[in-house]
């Protein structure tokens, strides 16, 4: 393995503060949906159906606003965004363990459109920082950091809410998110790298083509699967009566996707992207196979979660490639939006499956999405690629 591509960004100025930066900012937020869903369960006291409620408006918030966000810090600056950002998560995390049902429901959507995108904004500053040779590589490292912020937000989540309160533990999340916020408008780190410039602007409907929407396609297919997976592996663990062995599972899970990532940053030539996606949906077809035992679960779960990592940082080189430099804040925000729908369409579509066959079914649909929507587009490219060979 060739550790030099990793040496040459980690000695690129202002990246390495940077990149422990962004990993403490993306805690808070991976801790906020177990929060929010512990609080409407023990401080509300209603049940799965209503918590499952508040996380669905938030997330369909998110996914509006992640590309509004963005199309600000391409217009006003990051310091816009930031102030806008602050104010109304710091507003919200303060009175959220005060509010009703009915008015965190509300808020949680309203909320959401304003969140910090902190997923997008880092993978954004970063590659404003970084040349663009060393760009997979540090969008890969930019995308093992994001799993170990999901290996620990939701934990610290849980530790605070069971050990203090859900008040406490919303309080400290919102406490952060200001914090963070409050260094990034102070530090103001870039967001376009020295060589480029914004340029002209670029009609939305000439830069967001058949290529770049094959790519965003892309990043939902990912996290369909992603979030099948993890629905089928929480599933399979219960029917083992082993439920509280399922964290340990999502570990194995995100220690592959790290591996999978580092493996990926070093090389030089990469497969396509359809190949990536399609690989992780194969690979996660036969894993309900393996549902019998614990051990070789954790083993099946191994190579569809290898490709995690790799195939979002993909989908991150590729829209730095395909979007214009004046609307890349709205592009990484369009990302941001696939991902989150993608989860929001996998995790019920797969627990609807499983609700009427088993875990293993789960396991296999989320799989055969994901091949579904690889070779779509294939097909979708192929297509852009013709008319541009008639143009």
């Amino acid at each position: 393995m060739n550790v030099s591509p990793y040496l040459a960004v980690l000695r690129t100025p202002r990246v390495p503060g940077f990149m422990l930066l962004m990993l403490l900012a993306r805690v808070p937020p991976t801790a906020a949906g177990m929060t929010i869903t512990m609080h409407v369960l023990l401080a509300l006291d209603r049940g799965y159906g209503a918590a499952g409620l508040v996380g669905a408006v938030s997330t369909v918030g998110i996914a509006v606003g992640s590309p509004l966000m963005g199309h600000l810090v391409d217009r006003r600056g990051l310091r816009a965004m930031l102030a806008l950002s602050v104010v109304t998560e710091g507003v919200f995390w303060f009175v959220a363990p005060l509010l009703s049902y009915e008015v965190l429901l509300v808020t949680c959507f309203a909320t959401g459109i304003t969140v910090m995108p902190v997923m997008s904004l880092g993978r954004q500053i970063l590659t404003a920082l970084v040349p663009e040779d060393r760009r997979r590589t540090a969008l890969a490292m930019d995308s093992m950091a994001v799993e170990v912020s999901f290996m620990a937000g939701p934990a610290l989540g849980v530790a605070l809410t069971t050990q203090a309160s859900s008040r406490t533990a919303m309080w400290a999340i919102g406490a952060s998110m200001v914090l963070i916020g409050a260094v990034l408008y102070a530090v103001n780190p870039p967001v376009r790298h020295e060589g480029e410039t914004g340029g002209a602007r670029v009609a939305r409907r000439e830069w967001l083509d058949g290529r770049l929407l094959g790519v965003l396609i892309s990043a939902g297919g990912a996290t369909f699967v992603l979030s099948g997976v993890e629905v089928s592996v929480v599933a399979s663990m219960r029917g083992l009566g082993l439920t509280g062995w399922t964290g340990a599972m999502i570990v194995v899970m995100c220690v592959a996707s790290l591996a999978g990532g580092f493996l990926y940053g070093g090389l030089t030539r990469v497969p396509p992207l359809w190949a990536l996606m399609g690989g992780m949906g194969l690979l996660a077809v036969p894993i309900g196979l393996f549902g019998w035992s614990p051990w070789w679960l954790a083993l099946a779960l191994v190579p569809t979660n290898f490709l995690c990592a790799p195939t979002i940082t993909a989908t991150g080189e590729l829209i730095t490639k395909y979007a214009p430099v004046s609307a890349r804040g709205v592009a990484m925000g369009l990302q941001s939006s696939a991902f989150t729908l993608g989860v929001a369409v996998g995790a019920p579509v797969t627990g609807f499956v499983i609700d009427h066959s088993s875990p293993g079914w789960g396991f296999a649909v989320a799989g055969v999405g994901a091949v579904v929507v690889a070779a779509g587009t294939v097909v979708l490219d192929g297509r852009v690629r013709a008319s541009h060979q008639v143009a």
